[in-house]
C-alpha cells in the first residue's frame, strides 16, 4: 500500500459515512436508553451503560443530552408525547361515529405504543415516579394531560352528537385509560395477574373493553310508544 495513502484526506464516501454516523448517534442513543430504562428502570440505568450500548463514549452522550434526566425526557418525547400532534390531527379529520373513533383510538394506541418497548415507560413511571418528582411532573405534562385531553374530546364529541349519554368526563376518562394500563402492566409483568397457563390476547382484550365501554357510554334506544288501547 503506498505510504501516501496514510496522508490522503478521507474520500467523499468515507466522509459521508462518518457524517451519517454522527447524525444517527442521537437516534441510536435514544434506542439504547429506551432499552435500558425498560429493562432496568430509571434509577438503575447508568449513563455509561447507555453510551456503551449505543457504541459511543460517555462524553459523546453528554454532547447530545446534558444529563440522564434530559435523556429520559427525550426518550419520552421520541416515543410517546411527540405523537400527540399526529393523533390530534387524526381526531380533527375523523369522519366516522364517536364509537368508531374510540375503537380506533384504543387500537392505534396499542399498535403504536402499547405493543412496543415504549409501553415499558408506563410501568417505569408508576414504580419510580415518587422518587423522581421532577420526572413525574414532566410525564404528567407531556403524556398524561395530552392523553386525557384527547380522550375527553372523543367522549365530548359523542355527547355533542347524541351518540353518548351525558357523563362526568373527569371520571369517564379513567374508564378508558385504566383497561389499557392493565394491559401494559400485564405485558411487562409476565401476566402475573393471570391464571396459570393463560395470557391476554391483546386484540380480544381490547375488543372486550370497547364493547363494555360503548355499552356503558351509549344512549339507550328510545323507548317505543305504548300501544294504543283498542276502542
Amino acid at each position: 500500500m503506498p505510504i501516501s495513502h496514510f496522508f490522503c484526506p478521507p474520500t467523499k464516501a468515507v466522509a459521508a459515512k462518518r457524517e451519517r454516523r454522527k447524525e444517527a448517534r442521537p437516534g441510536e442513543l435514544l434506542d439504547a436508553a429506551l432499552d435500558l430504562f425498560v429493562e432496568k428502570g430509571f434509577a438503575a440505568t447508568r449513563s455509561e451503560e447507555v453510551a456503551a450500548r449505543a457504541g459511543v463514549s460517555k462524553g459523546t452522550l453528554f454532547l447530545y443530552f446534558q444529563s440522564k434526566e434530559e435523556l429520559f425526557k427525550a426518550v419520552v418525547r421520541e416515543n410517546i408525547s411527540g405523537r400527540f400532534t399526529e393523533w390530534n390531527a387524526e381526531f380533527e379529520a375523523f369522519e366516522g361515529t364517536s364509537a368508531e373513533m374510540l375503537t380506533y383510538c384504543l387500537n392505534v394506541w396499542w399498535e403504536r405504543v402499547g405493543a412496543t418497548k415504549a409501553s415499558g415507560i408506563t410501568k417505569l413511571m408508576m414504580s419510580e415516579a415518587k422518587n423522581f418528582p421532577d420526572l413525574a411532573a414532566f410525564y404528567q405534562q407531556e403524556v398524561i394531560q395530552p392523553g386525557q385531553t384527547l380522550i375527553r374530546r372523543i367522549l365530548q364529541r359523542g355527547i355533542d352528537r347524541g351518540e353518548f349519554r351525558p357523563m362526568d368526563l373527569d371520571y369517564a376518562v379513567y374508564s378508558v385509560v385504566a383497561p389499557m394500563i392493565y394491559l401494559v402492566l400485564s405485558r411487562h409483568s409476565m401476566n402475573v395477574c393471570m391464571q396459570d397457563g393463560h395470557t391476554i390476547e391483546p386484540q380480544k382484550y381490547i375488543d372486550a373493553q370497547v364493547a363494555t365501554l360503548l355499552h356503558g357510554f351509549s344512549l339507550p334506544p328510545a323507548a317505543s310508544a305504548p300501544p294504543k288501547a283498542v276502542e
